[in-house]
């Protein structure tokens, strides 16, 4: 039987028989093939490559993206019920999903040309091609219009200089989609493994999204054919992909606050302190209604951003609407489910101190939770803060 989610309100009533099945589906994967073994790869420090095959055969590479590719071709509440199953798992996880996804085969499928689509999509989808998004750099984070990577146009395409950090499957990756300044415009370009003068050097030393491969991009004149170019100019193309991706996380961040609850919950009811559990006692039961509160607030937040989503009407800043509360929810509720734990909190036996710790890292990528708020504060004054 499915993992019960957290459904205070009987929000999984209204979901479609589809949506009920791929949140049933992706639960009974992460159940049966992610748990098991993610408390090891945390602490080696790598990731799960045994599940790549298994999660295209779930189908949530490409989620929502044409079947036509060798994509599903689902809705976008499918799409963020899969995030958040993938990430009660682990945000590692769910971030391999939501890259390959999201910031890969959307801008594929969105601006690259038919060609370009043939190619890569079905093979990304299929889990035969891993992808990596290179936008940030070491110096240019949350200010990417700022970036100093280069093309330079040649007779026979471009040629890149830069570098690029902080990148998800960048050392496992077939193919990067990469923005860079041509004559001071940004550019999509698809750089691929083994091109001359490319490399993707993992970075060590992580405490956080152990379970996940980050790197570095390096370009030293790496010539990239003109067909490689992707069809759109300016911040819009990456910043559409990272509304992609908010979105998703936004789902994400339900998850592995779930999780913790969980967690906290079952701890709560079986251990024993001065005679009976300490569920019984008020303090206990505060922090455990206040983690059912805000989750509840969370699912309610993500269903109707996917409705209009789906419709059209959705707007990136309702994106980081829900981004910014969720994620930070989640980390709260992490801290609270550590708090009720005691010291076993500390434990590998329980999913708390993973989850809060990779908790910090989602709260930093995709836009952090101050950029956010001023993107959010800019949309409701008129009046941009951070210009």
């Amino acid at each position: 039987m499915a993992f019960q989610p957290v459904d205070y309100y009987n929000l999984y009533d209204m979901l479609e028989p589809e949506e009920k099945l791929t949140r049933e589906t992706v639960s009974d994967f992460v159940d049966a093939e992610v748990l098991p073994i993610i408390e090891q790869h945390y602490r080696a420090g790598t990731f799960p490559m045994d599940l790549v095959e298994k999660l295209a055969g779930l189908g949530v590479f490409g989620i929502t993206l044409p079947q036509e590719y060798g994509c599903a071709g689902m809705n976008n509440i499918c799409y963020g019920l899969a995030m958040q199953e993938l990430e009660r798992g682990d945000s590692g996880v769910r971030s391999f999903a939501s890259v390959q996804s999201s910031l890969v085969m959307y801008p594929i499928y969105t601006y690259g040309s038919e060609d370009i689509r043939r190619k890569w999509l079905p093979k990304l989808a299929a889990g035969q091609a891993i992808g990596c998004f290179g936008l940030t750099e070491p110096d240019y984070g949350s200010n990417p219009t700022g970036m100093i990577t280069t093309a330079v146009k040649t007779d026979g395409g471009y040629l890149l200089n830069g570098a690029k950090m902080w990148i998800t499957n960048g050392t496992l990756a077939d193919v990067a989609v990469v923005w860079a300044k041509l004559d001071g415009i940004v550019h999509g370009f698809l750089v691929e493994k083994g091109m001359k003068g490319f490399s993707a050097p993992e970075m060590k030393g992580k405490h956080s999204l152990r379970a996940s491969i980050t790197s570095e991009l390096i370009f030293q004149d790496v010539e990239v054919p003109a067909e490689n170019m992707l069809n759109i100019k300016g911040m819009r193309g990456p910043l559409s992909c990272l509304t992609q991706a908010r979105y998703g996380i936004s789902w994400g961040a339900i998850g592995a606050a779930t999780g913790v609850y969980h967690s906290a919950l079952d701890y709560a009811k079986s251990r024993i302190q001065f005679g009976k559990p300490i569920a019984s006692f008020q303090l206990v039961q505060e922090k455990l209604v206040w983690m059912l509160s805000e989750i509840t607030k969370a699912q309610l937040l993500c269903y109707q951003l996917g409705r209009m989503k789906d419709a059209g009407t959705m707007n990136p800043n309702q994106v980081s609407l829900a981004k910014r509360n969720n994620v930070d929810i989640a980390i709260q509720a992490a801290r609270i489910a550590r708090d009720i734990h005691g010291a076993n909190g500390i434990l590998d036996e329980y999913p708390v101190m993973r989850h809060a710790a990779n908790l910090e890292s989602v709260r930093t990528y995709e836009g952090t939770h101050d950029i956010h708020t001023l993107i959010l504060g800019a949309d409701i004054t008129g009046i941009q803060a951070f210009s």
